[in-house]
């Protein structure tokens, strides 16, 4: 009887277990992971880093000062006439190595909205360090009506909004490239609409933004900085916009092995405390 039971028992838990395989099996299914392969799923790249990765990266990784002081000018000079950094304020480029008087300078470099006293009516004004940047349209409407459509997003957070960040601008800013003729042959219908732009490191492959770093010395870096390639220009933006999105990166980990530090300390202060007291009673039981 109780070997009955057991095989009993045992079809059970067999049946369960095929039950949940099943289940798991069409949930795969459902999933498309064996359907039909997809252009985007052929085509679309990993993002990567540029060679040598960037500075801030690992347990020990600190900021390139000079780096995000050239992403900060490849996104005003660039990136500023159509993405807004609306979280960001003015002062923070403090952060960045920029003294009190630059930061003011640049400030005053910025128009940001502001009211006319005299009439009460919208206008402009130059931007004081507590402002923050501003967008370069008024609204949304506007913005996808220069843009095809398409509102460009505010960068504040970008590298924490995508998998991967840093890479991922990295990538989609040196990925623009013409539609491979592969492509074409195998996704006949997949050709690039008209005013989209083929990238493979975007998710469907194209966007409505036109490569904005487009030739080596776009922007014009100081003396003493690397040549302004594509590549560097892209590096450069993607490490500053890692800041604007994760300014306390660096000094978390620098608090992280602080903690450590003190843990350890601790955990070896409790051992030895540990030792004394048990030291004092083994000898009492000993007397």
């Amino acid at each position: 009887m109780i070997r009955l039971i057991s095989i009993v028992i045992g079809l059970g838990f067999t049946l369960v277990v095929l039950i949940a395989f099943g289940t798991g099996l069409a949930n795969v299914i459902s999933d498309g992971q064996f359907k039909e392969a997809t252009v985007e799923s052929v085509f679309h790249e990993h993002a990567h880093g540029p060679e040598g990765g960037f500075s801030f990266e690992g347990v020990l990784g600190t900021w390139d000062k000079q780096q995000l002081q050239r992403g900060y000018q490849v996104y005003k000079e660039v990136c500023s006439a159509c993405h807004s950094l609306n979280y960001v304020a003015i002062r923070d480029l403090g952060q960045l190595g920029y003294s009190e008087a630059q930061v003011k300078a640049e400030a005053a470099s910025w128009q940001v909205p502001g009211i006319d006293p005299a009439t009460g009516e919208a206008t402009t004004r130059p931007g004081l360090p507590t402002d923050h940047f501003p967008s370069p349209y008024p609204n949304n409407v506007a913005a996808a009506a220069a843009n095809n459509n398409a509102v460009p997003p505010d960068l504040s957070l970008i590298t924490k909004a995508r998998h991967n960040g840093t890479n991922y601008v990295y990538s989609l800013l040196t990925g623009f490239e013409e539609q491979p003729a592969e492509l074409l042959e195998q996704f006949p219908d997949a050709k690039t609409p008209a005013g989209l732009y083929f990238n493979p490191y975007f998710a469907n492959l194209n966007l409505a933004m036109a490569p904005p770093l487009n030739s080596d010395g776009q922007v014009t870096y100081a003396e003493g900085n690397p040549e302004p390639t594509i590549s560097q220009m892209s590096a450069d933006v993607a490490a500053f916009l890692t800041w604007t999105a994760e300014p306390k990166l660096v000094k978390r980990k620098q608090t992280g092995w602080a903690v450590l530090g003190f843990l350890l300390f601790a955990t070896v202060l409790a051992y030895l405390s540990k030792i004394q007291v048990w030291s004092s009673l083994k000898k009492r039981d000993d007397d």
